[in-house]
């Protein structure tokens, strides 16, 4: 799947199949649905922002939980 960053516009390939998007899509936490995908990919699904973008907006910070 094909996600573009909705502040830089880069897109990304995240490899999430058709089941974990419909399992997160009908209210599982991302986390469960995709447990594979790291902390950014994740995020990059939830709020169309990359980690590059994320990281100038907010700081980098070591402690993110996978």
């Amino acid at each position: 799947m094909i996600v573009q960053c909705r502040i830089c516009n880069n897109e990304y390939d995240i490899p999430a199949t058709e089941s974990q998007i419909e399992e997160w899509e009908s209210g599982a936490f991302i986390q469960d649905a995709m447990p594979d995908l790291p902390a950014w990919q994740r995020e990059l699904l939830i709020s169309a922002t990359c980690d590059n973008c994320w990281k100038e907006m907010f700081g980098d910070d070591d402690t993110t939980v996978d």
